[in-house]
């Protein structure tokens, strides 16, 4: 099997659309097209449903998905561990994390790192933290940045490096901003997470407490929270980490009644099977 068809599938997975993996790949969209069809035609069997616009995985595109995964990484795991044997780490390795992340913790973590594998090329993707192990599990990235979930999957391994606890903020100068409790919470528009950590949270919190909340608005990333609060929109959920970091901390402010809704502890995380990798172990250990 051609290492290079499995890139380009993989990214066509991925993005659902020939010219945005084209374009990640730097191939053509014919190129894409062509090596896509040259794939079915080797295994028999139809991938992926196609139109002018889009294109979606089929029963045998799902499976021949995993087999790409799992062979590309075999495939990184053998390269990396004969690179290993010359002494000298050389190679690619995939980071997820958020846009707080990267310059909270990250920026520690590579210092050192990037100064003893200057031969290692970090791949570096942003977005909501909520998708970071998704990401990692389903063979996307070497490794991210993420919140602890409530239960962590079995092959995933989990590395703490902070935690925070989550805060109500409200805009600044605000009627939103009084202490909010019993039917005050129900008349406060809400502006929080679509998922993740802070959502699980949020939703025990209110139906512990007998609240049906007035959301506003579900967002992906914190930031985006922070950003929308700011401008008066309503009250958000964020890890306090987030509020301290962001740009727009002095046009919001912090509720008077916080309730304790639990830690938001943040690590890194991997899939067990690539620690065999010595380029992953390498960050992996990198991290005390």
């Amino acid at each position: 099997m051609d290492i290079h068809k499995l890139k380009l599938f993989l990214s066509l997975a991925s993005t659902g659309h020939f010219g945005r993996a084209a374009a990640q790949c730097h191939v053509s969209p014919s190129t894409m097209s062509r090596n896509l069809q040259q794939l079915e035609q080797e295994l028999g069997a139809a991938l992926m449903d196609r139109n002018n616009r889009s294109v979606a995985l089929t029963e045998a595109g799902h499976r021949f998905l995993q087999f790409a995964r799992e062979t590309l990484q075999q495939w990184e795991t053998f390269q990396d561990s004969i690179l290993a044997d010359a002494h000298t780490l050389r190679g690619q390795l995939s980071i997820y994390c958020s846009v707080t992340a990267s310059y909270s913790f990250l920026y520690e973590i590579l210092a050192e790192f990037r100064t003893r594998h200057p031969g290692i090329n970090i791949k570096l993707h942003t977005g909501d933290p909520a998708q970071a192990i998704e990401r990692v599990t389903g063979g996307y990235e070497d490794i991210a940045i993420a919140a602890r979930p409530s239960t962590l999957p079995a092959e995933i391994n989990f590395k703490a490096i902070a935690s925070s606890p989550l805060r109500f903020i409200g805009p600044k100068d605000s009627s939103l901003l009084p202490a909010a409790d019993g039917e005050h919470w129900q008349t406060l528009p809400m502006i929080i997470s679509e998922e993740g950590l802070a959502r699980e949270r949020f939703n025990q919190w209110c139906q512990l407490e007998g609240i049906a909340p007035n959301i506003y608005a579900e967002v992906k990333g914190n930031e985006a929270i922070v950003s929308m609060v700011s401008l008066g929109f309503g009250v958000g959920l964020v890890p306090h980490i987030v509020l301290e970091n962001s740009p727009l901390k002095d046009r919001v402010a912090l509720l008077a009644d916080q309730p304790d809704l639990g830690p938001f502890d943040t690590g890194i995380c991997v899939l067990e099977k690539r620690l065999k990798s010595p380029i992953v172990s390498a960050l992996w250990a990198e991290v005390q």
